[in-house]
């Protein structure tokens, strides 16, 4: 529940604060027209990311047990890098989103095309809803139980969903930075859990033999029915014998993520501004 709740609250989030950003901006600028088209573009990318995750399941399910493995393979893997580009991007951009979003928004308006400003929020909850889709579906394939996975990302959702409206309506007050760089070290976990999934279900596949060996021994620490089970397989993907190249697939894009995202970041200077007063003339000698 853990790791779908994170998932949904992030994504959520993110949508939330770029359609929030946008509907606030169009508000102040009387264009309630754009924001109705705007409205009805958010609610075409939620119906079309539905249908996408629907679709993915319904695939999965009709596929021979091997070629289930595949397709689950495949998708955990797009999964992974489609969450690594998110963070990334993130890291970099959160702290000015605000801003970025608002410049891009006036230059529209100032260019008379509401119609960007629909499409911008269009691709962005397309965007977000894509990623959600194709990492929830790849979680709660290798979720024990799938309708608390499902729980636990509707949670997500809604509370991203509250916290963008309390934004949008200034009562609300968040450190974007702080945030995404908290919620961001939690699905590099995650995602170095599908990592070691992805690597799993390519050997039950066929397609990966290598490094098949028991890394360690877990099934002291990891018990069924145990909060650390729990913790184990459904946050970090972890499961009781390892195999040597899943314990290696997750260190290695684990460490020099997390590195990464938990890096302090320096705000940029503003550049100086160059005075433009002439300079005072020169004083001759007495």
């Amino acid at each position: 529940m853990i790791p779908t709740l994170v998932i949904g609250l992030r994504e959520g989030l993110e949508a939330a604060l770029i359609v929030g950003i946008i509907a606030a901006f169009l508000g102040r600028n009387g264009r309630r027209d754009a924001l109705r088209q705007m409205w009805i573009g958010v609610a075409a990318a939620v119906v079309l990311c539905l249908l996408i995750g629907v679709g993915l399941v319904t695939l999965s399910q009709e596929l021979p047990q091997q070629a289930q493995e595949g397709l689950e393979t495949v998708i955990g893997l797009f999964a992974v890098v489609m969450v690594t580009f998110m963070i990334v991007w993130m890291s970099k951009h959160s702290r000015y989103m605000k801003r970025d979003l608002e410049g891009a928004a006036s230059d529209a308006l100032a260019r008379g095309s509401a119609g960007a400003l629909v499409a911008m929020a269009f691709l962005a909850v397309l965007r977000e809803g894509f990623e959600t889709s194709v990492f929830l579906v790849s979680v709660l394939q290798n979720s024990g139980s799938v309708a608390t996975g499902a729980i636990g990302a509707v949670l997500g959702i809604l509370i991203a969903v509250a916290i963008g409206y309390g934004i949008y309506r200034g009562g609300v007050k968040l450190n974007m930075a702080r945030f995404f760089k908290i919620t961001g070290l939690v699905l590099v976990l995650v995602a170095a859990g599908l990592v070691m999934t992805a690597l799993r279900t390519a050997h039950e596949a066929g397609w990966l033999n290598v490094g098949q060996a028991t890394a360690v021994d877990l099934t002291w620490l990891v018990r069924p029915g145990t909060v650390l089970e729990s913790l184990f397989t459904g946050v970090l993907g972890w499961q009781s014998r390892p195999a040597v190249i899943e314990a290696i697939g997750w260190l290695v894009y684990a460490v020099p993520m997390l590195c990464y995202v938990a890096w302090p970041r320096r705000r940029k200077a503003p550049a100086a501004k160059k005075s433009t007063e002439p300079a005072p003339a020169p004083v001759d000698a007495a």
